[in-house]
Formats: C-alpha cells, structure tokens, sequence
C-alpha cells in the first residue's frame, strides 16, 4: 500500500521508535515522584521540553506536554474565554482545522469572526489590517499551514500586525513542525502542535503559552507543567516528539529538491488528467501536499479516494477530522471552490520516507484509473 495521508498522520519514525523503548526501560517512573527513578524521568523531561524550546526559539518554562493540538485548542480558548471581557471578540481564519473552529465556537459562541481567504487560500492581509484599524479581538487564530491543502499562511506578517495592535496570536504550527524551519514561530502568544504529523507517536503535542501567572489550565487535579496541565507527564512521548523533529530538521537541506518533486507531480498530473486543477497554485505551499480537483469518472458513484484505495494508494479527499460529512469542506467553500466539485477533491501528502518512485508510481495508477473510468465520448 502507498500511504500517502501523512497530513492525517504519519507512521512512526524509527528515530521516534527508539526514543520511545529507550525512554519507557530507563524512565519508567511518574516524573512527579520524589525517588531518583522518578526524577531521572523529570530530569529526561525537562531536557525535552528544553530541545523543544530551542527549535522554536521559545523559553522552556513557557512550553508544556499536552496529547495533542485538539487538547491545546481548547486550552487557550477556554484560557481566553475565562481571563477576557464578557463580550471580547474572538477572530479566526476560514481555513482553521476543525478542532479549532469548534473549540472557538464553544467558549466565543456567537463571538467568532470568520477572516476571509484568497481564492488560492491564503489570509487577506489587506481585510486584516482594515479590521484592525477599527475594531480589536483579544486573539486572532491564524494556522501556520493548511492541512487540506498545505497552502503556507503569513503568520510572521499576521504577527507583526497583531503586535501593533496588541492583539494575542494563535497559531496552530501541526502540519508545518517537522516540514519547515520552526524557528520564529515561538514569537506567537500561543503556538500548539501534534507530534503525529512529523512522526511522533499519536497522543503528543505541546503547547506555547505567554508568561503570565494568570494561565487557567483547562486539566485540573494536580500540579504538573508547573500548573498549566494536570496529570501525569508522558515522558517517553515527549522525548519520542522530539528525537521525531530532530530527526526532520536534519533534513531540511533537502527541501527545494522536495518542492521541485511536488510541482513535477502535479505537472504529470494535470497532463494525464484533463480537467484536473491544483488548488493552491501560485502560491508558496508544503513540499508534502498535492491537492487538486479531479475529473469526474464516468460514474459520479465512484470516488477517486475510493479507487486510489481498490489500486493499493491511501490517499484523503481533506482534513481527516471532517470525513465522512456529506457537506463540503469548509476549506473548499472559503477558496469558493463549488460544492459540485468537492468530491472530487483529492489530496495527496507524503513524507521524508516517500520516494520518487512513488510518487511516479501514484501519478501511473491515476492516470490508469482515468483511462479506464473515464466518461465516453459521444
């Protein structure tokens, strides 16, 4: 089978692996016990929390371990929600992944202002800055790269407005950490990620958040993370997470050879499907991700997601967190992408272990399926 859905979550590196058997035989203690056993594993913690803090330029103490950035979204809207004035605003991007819409949703509800996207996907700066000249959120959500089509935001730019507005940014680093330079993204008020898209174990993430006493934790029941997360650290996730993004960044040289390979692709694609559209083009994206509009197949009962799956290739129609809905990605309806075509909507996104070959090899299996499916002439 070709996976090719490692923006939904991507297998378990081996440099995450080993980090993870070596950490559960030589830290198998709670880090909040008082024993040396338990210590060592605080001490192997804190050096984590430390490595992490230096990839995004950040503070150790303004970092803590959550299970994820579902976890952490929630954290900082609960946090904002409970420390702002009853009717403060809250502002998010249209393309935001689902656990940020919702969790917005249920500590603003009926406070949430959507911020409009190009056609090609990307935050209108220009809408931004004319609403920040006449009105002021207490945070603005601004994902730094977009899980259904990989489309890069301008959040260094977003930044730079929110502080002059002194607005509070909030931004969801998951699919770009591991994929792209970390460092500035830790200048963010709040920055969270999963540890899974990078190839860490599922069930690790961590949170970034301002220094200031005040932090409500949404965890309650015990001190831990220096009372921003109640419960008991996983140890070896954390150093999994880490040795996971080491192992990444090591091969960051090899990204323009990367971007050069997707752009290849969806060139062999568009000449092998007629019709077919990549969305997002033109604009800078993750060198991981295709996403592209199909043609429609001779049946419209035939998905291409399910016979890229019957031709051995695990491919997405979108955001795994928005599966299985009959309505049309809210990604798609914010580029103004039609609801005629979402279905048709495949996206493609590979990892540091995915080769030429494969990508060749799901390009050959495409164009096999359309010569076969194709609707007849005449």
């Amino acid at each position: 089978m070709l996976y090719l859905d490692h923006n939904a979550t991507a297998p378990l590196s081996p440099a995450a692996r080993e980090a993870w058997l070596d950490a559960q035989s030589r830290f198998p203690a709670n880090p909040a016990s008082l024993h040396r056993v338990g210590q060592r594993a605080e001490v192997a913690l804190e050096a984590a929390r430390g490595a992490l803090a230096e990839a995004l330029g950040t503070t150790p103490g303004s970092l803590f371990f959550t299970s994820g950035a579902t976890e952490a979204a929630n954290t900082v809207f609960a946090h904002l929600a409970l420390t702002s004035p009853p009717m403060a605003e809250l502002w998010i991007s249209a393309i935001e992944h689902p656990c940020v819409l919702a969790a917005a949703a249920r500590s603003f509800p009926e406070r949430c202002r959507l911020l409009p996207v190009s056609a090609a996907g990307v935050l209108d700066l220009d809408i931004l800055h004319d609403r920040l000249a006449v009105a002021k959120p207490v945070a603005l959500a601004l994902m730094a790269a977009n899980n259904e089509t990989g489309v890069l935001q301008p959040w260094r730019e977003t930044l730079a407005l929110c502080r002059a507005a002194s607005v509070q940014l909030v931004c969801d680093a998951t699919q770009w950490l591991g994929r792209l330079p970390a460092e500035g993204l830790g200048s963010c008020d709040f920055l969270f990620a999963s540890g899974h898209k990078c190839g860490a174990p599922v069930g690790v993430g961590f949170l970034k958040v301002p220094h200031a006493p005040t932090f409500q934790s949404l965890l309650v029941g015990g001190p831990q993370e220096d009372g921003h997360r109640a419960g008991t650290q996983n140890v070896a996730g954390a150093l999994a997470m880490v040795a996971a993004l080491a192992d990444c960044t090591a091969r960051f040289g090899e990204i323009p050879a990367r971007e050069a390979r997707r752009l290849g692709v969806e060139a062999a694609l568009l000449a092998a499907l007629p019709g077919a559209r990549i969305l997002g083009v033109g604009v800078a994206r993750l060198w991981n991700t295709v996403s592209l509009v199909a043609p429609a197949l001779a049946d419209c009962r035939q998905r291409w997601v399910v016979r890229l799956d019957a031709a051995g290739v695990a491919a997405s129609s979108g955001s795994a967190c928005s599966s299985g809905r009959e309505s049309a990605s809210h990604v798609l309806k914010a580029m103004g992408v039609g609801a005629e075509v979402s279905d048709r909507v495949l996206r493609l996104s590979g990892g540091w272990e995915t080769g030429e070959g494969e990508w060749e090899e799901v390009v050959a299996k495409m164009t096999e399926i359309w010569v076969r499916m194709a609707p007849k002439q005449g």
